[in-house]
């Protein structure tokens, strides 16, 4: 699969429109993002809104630890039980998956509730959430991730799994055997949610997958939960967090999640994080092509630095991966990862 297959254009219905979300063109203070000069600036302004509502990082590892465990030869590449240092003295078991021959090999991380899945151990031939798997026979060093220890009160759960990620990505790029410009990330659902937060928090990844995870507010979608005290609704002060559902009258809305809505904030801003970054959207039930009209926010952005088709889109039916959105997902890092440098000429964050 080409690029040119990869849709990187919203449908007629939807191109150009940015609907009721809060311009990220525009200082908090009112003022006009009028230049290229000006998107760093108002890019720091919303990450330290964001880590400010999320809860600020623990300092990141500069060499995490890593204890390799058994290894496992496979077509083409080796799979190797690591138990990784993902926050300090807190180590959690990972696969990583490194493909024959010297190297250096883009790499991808793969959050997932279980490691197994991802990494291609369990139910090998039926599964459509091995993306570990799949990239290392595709050529790609895959670090799968599974849920991590709890995280401080005082970071909201989303922005742990991010920080998590982070530390992953420092270890990947000290492998000998890794291009350290050339990691991304993917992820289905939760994994998906995962994914989003940490490259958008994260400039080091070069790209990123988001499956069918929600990437804006939708309180009609039991599935876009972000308002679960295991997402972005946990509030430290209560002595017992929400029920789980959708928020209502007698079950509201809490934590930071209460505060970004009740202050007309949206995915849209953290999607604007990634820019010029190119990321793909795999919809499925959740994400729909009607959430072009978020994502045109960082289209606006991307052409105002000089960048094009850096945001692709594509359609499933139905929550689950599929052979063929995968497969449209494999040739997104091919073209990204391995094909064109990630870091183009001009990159404003450097």
């Amino acid at each position: 699969m080409t690029k040119y297959q990869l849709p990187f254009a919203p449908p007629p219905a939807y191109r150009g429109k940015r609907g009721d979300y809060r311009s990220v063109l525009f200082f908090d203070n009112g003022q006009p993002v009028q230049s290229k000069a000006d998107w760093p600036r108002r890019r720091s302004e919303i990450l330290a809104y964001w880590h400010g509502v999320l809860g600020p990082w623990p300092t990141l590892l500069t060499k995490p630890r890593a204890l390799f465990r058994e290894s496992q030869p496979c077509d083409g590449f080796t799979r190797t039980k690591v138990e990784l240092e993902t926050a300090p003295g807190a180590f959690q078991a990972t696969w990583l998956l490194v493909p024959d021959g010297p190297g250096p090999f883009p790499a991808v991380v793969v959050p997932w509730y279980g490691i197994d899945d991802s990494a291609g151990v369990t139910d090998l031939g039926k599964s459509t959430v091995a993306f570990g798997y799949d990239l290392a026979k595709r050529g790609f060093i895959t670090l799968c991730l599974g849920g991590p220890p709890s995280g401080p009160k005082t970071l909201q759960p989303l922005s742990w799994l991010a920080y998590v990620a982070a530390n992953a990505n420092t270890f990947l790029r000290a492998h000998p055997k890794v291009a350290p410009e050339r990691i991304g990330i993917v992820g289905h659902s939760f994994g998906g949610k995962w994914a989003l937060f940490a490259s958008c928090l994260d400039t080091r990844f070069a790209c990123a997958v988001w499956s069918d995870l929600g990437i804006v507010w939708n309180e009609a979608d039991a599935n876009a939960n972000y308002w679960e005290p295991w997402y972005l609704g946990f509030d430290p002060a209560l002595p017992q967090q929400r029920k789980p559902g959708i928020p209502s009258g007698s079950n509201p809305r809490t934590g930071a999640y209460k505060r970004l809505i009740d202050e007309h904030r949206d995915l849209h801003e953290l999607h604007a994080l990634m820019a010029p970054r190119p990321f793909l959207v795999s919809g499925g039930a959740q994400d729909l092509p009607e959430h072009w009209v978020a994502l045109n926010h960082t289209v606006a952005i991307n052409t105002l630095l000089g960048f094009k088709d850096r945001i692709a889109f594509t359609q499933r039916s139905g929550h689950t991966p599929t052979a063929a959105s995968n497969t449209q997902a494999y040739a997104f890092f091919e073209q990204f990862l391995k094909s064109t440098p990630p870091r183009d000429a001009g990159h404003p964050l450097g």
